[in-house]
């Protein structure tokens, strides 16, 4: 069947399994925004259209009122369940916050990439993909993995890519002093060395020096990404004239990507206030997912993204820091996009006005006149089904209100968990 719309022709098969319809799609990867119709077939996006007509579809899915987006690709999470101290379950939250495609930064190092790597085998229908750890054992405690050299084995590391190229996208290194100890820089070293033999970026970490800083920027290369870029720690990006430092400008010229990360204690309003008004916003925007950031104030990628729109940056910006641009970086074909022929992932999602108060992970707060409500999550054409929060891991302290989450009815899950807290008070503070 054939349909003409301005001056395109459209055709598609005259049965569609689903029809997405009647939303507003912003995809910046076709750079589509407005009222659209989205057809599938078999899993697939098949129309993108003004308007298709309902009865050609088996399920309407209706989006009115709605923003529409490509599924969600959340650059930093740690997904490795079970297996180390920070990983949580993906699912739980993916029906809710509309990511379908999770990239879990660094669990894993080599001697035990095989299991996260079915443990995500297991995860279907959502996608996932992981850097790699530079240490070999990964992130099976809270810090201190590359405080040994025994640990840090960058032919190794190089030769898990190589056996796992397409699963694993990358090198993670994370580089602090708890993180590095004594090794210092030397962890990072091998990092590039193992990602440059496999021809693929690291992923750094920065947090509470040592090492300084700049030292760590001047080592990156084209297509590197710094994680937890709005950090208030010590390695922050800002000079203390509160602008960025010149080897964060530097890195950002040749070609370095920037990160948010924003975790338990890796983002801070004053620091991304800073970074906007100098013209340096994030590359990426991603939540780093895991058993103490589920619980606030990072809760998860759409809260993320609501405090950006806070601090005033476009819509159009903040979709793309959570689609097609991530997917770019780690090679990930279709992923944050809904052009013809791409998987059919989708995030539907309601924008909740109002007067609320979002915190960072120093506490600190700002009002926002918006959150984004998850209504609809879609892998593959098909709709996510409801799952209840798992409740943290007995390590994790939480207050009596963060503790009220994990203890919702099903019907409250979907409603936006950052809007219950106002005062600091509720959260545990980090650190």
């Amino acid at each position: 069947m054939s349909m003409l719309e301005g001056d395109v022709t459209f055709s598609f098969p005259a049965r569609l399994d689903l029809l997405v319809a009647g939303g507003d799609l912003i995809d910046p990867a076709t750079a589509r925004w407005g009222r659209y119709d989205v057809g599938v077939v078999d899993g697939r996006v098949v129309v993108v259209a003004k308007e298709v007509p309902r009865h050609l579809a088996a399920q309407v899915v209706d989006a009115r009122g709605c923003l529409v987006l490509p599924g969600l690709v959340d650059l930093h999470t740690h997904i490795f369940d079970g297996a180390t101290y920070w990983g949580v379950g993906p699912a739980p939250l993916a029906w809710r916050t509309g990511v379908t495609s999770w990239v879990d930064a660094g669990s894993a190092g080599a001697y035990n990439m095989k299991a996260l790597w079915r443990s995500c085998a297991g995860m279907a229908p959502l996608r996932a993909k992981a850097f790699l750890n530079i240490s070999a054992i990964g992130l099976v405690a809270q810090t201190g993995e590359c405080t040994r050299d025994e640990l840090c084995a960058a032919d190794l590391c190089a030769a898990t890519l190589s056996e796992h190229a397409g699963f694993l996208v990358g090198v993670k290194c994370r580089v602090d002093r708890a993180a590095t100890g004594g090794m210092g820089l030397e962890p990072l070293r091998r990092a590039v060395r193992a990602a440059a033999t496999a021809e693929v970026p690291v992923m750094v970490h920065i947090g509470a020096g040592p090492p300084d800083i700049d030292d760590v920027l001047d080592m990156l290369r084209p297509g590197d990404i710094v994680t937890h870029c709005m950090t208030g720690q010590g390695m922050s990006l800002l000079a203390p004239t509160g602008r960025p430092r010149p080897s964060a400008v530097s890195a950002r010229e040749r070609g370095v990507l920037f990160d948010v990360g924003h975790g338990s204690g890796s983002f801070a309003f004053s620091v991304a206030e800073a970074m906007l008004a100098s013209g340096f916003p994030p590359d990426f925007i991603s939540s780093d997912s895991h058993q103490f950031s589920v619980a606030g104030p990072c809760f998860d990628l759409p809260t993320c993204m609501a405090k950006f729109l806070a601090l005033g940056m476009d819509l159009d910006d903040v979709v793309r820091a959570v689609t097609v641009s991530p997917a770019l970086a780690i090679g990930a074909t279709g992923a944050g996009s809904l052009d013809v022929g791409d998987p059919a992932d989708l995030a539907i999602f309601e924008v909740a006005e109002g007067d609320f108060v979002l915190f960072d992970s120093t506490l600190a707060s700002r009002r926002a006149d918006r959150l984004l409500v998850n209504r609809a999550t879609l892998v593959a054409g098909a709709l996510l089904g409801p799952l209840a929060a798992e409740p943290p891991a007995p390590w994790v302290q939480l207050t009596d209100a963060q503790r009220a989450l994990f203890e919702r009815e099903e019907a409250e899950l979907r409603e936006p968990w950052a809007a219950s807290f106002t005062s600091a008070e509720c959260f545990t503070p980090w650190g």
